[in-house]
C-alpha cells in the first residue's frame, strides 16, 4: 500500500518562499508519477504541478508557472515543490498525488493516492 508523507507546510509573508515535501512508502518510486493539488477555502481543489516518472517532464499550472519548481532527485523517494514569490492567492491545503499514469496525475481524477494535505498560508 502506497504512502504519501507530507511536510514542509506553514505561515510565510508575501514573496517569500516555502519548499514542500513528499515522500513515497511502500511502493517502487519510479514507477510513479508524483502530483501537486491545491484547495484554498471555499474553493475547488486544483492542479497545480506534476512530474513524470523519469523527471524528464513537468506540468505547471498557468497561476505558479515561473514561480514554483517540481523536482524528484535521483535515489530519493521523495518530490520536492519549490514555492518561490508567495502571494496571500497561494494559501491553500496542498496535497500530494501519486499514480503510475501520467494522464491521471494530470486530469487528478480517480488518482490511486493521495497525501493528507499540508496547510500553506501566506499573509499579506
Amino acid at each position: 500500500q502506497v504512502q504519501l508523507v507530507e511536510s514542509g507546510g506553514g505561515l510565510v509573508q508575501a514573496g517569500d518562499s516555502l519548499r514542500l515535501s513528499c515522500e513515497l512508502k511502500g511502493r517502487t518510486f519510479a514507477t510513479y508519477a508524483m502530483g501537486w493539488f491545491r484547495q484554498a477555502p471555499g474553493k475547488e481543489r486544483e492542479f497545480v504541478a506534476a512530474i513524470s516518472r523519469g523527471g524528464a517532464t513537468t506540468n505547471y499550472a498557468d497561476s505558479v508557472k515561473g514561480r514554483f519548481t517540481l523536482s524528484r532527485p535521483d535515489a530519493k523517494d521523495t518530490v520536492y515543490l519549490q514555492m518561490d514569490s508567495l502571494t496571500p492567492e497561494d494559501t491553500a491545503v496542498y496535497y500530494c498525488a501519486a499514480d503510475q499514469n501520467w494522464y491521471t496525475i494530470i486530469s487528478g481524477t480517480r488518482v490511486n493516492y493521495w497525501g493528507k494535505g499540508a496547510l500553506v498560508t501566506v499573509s499579506s
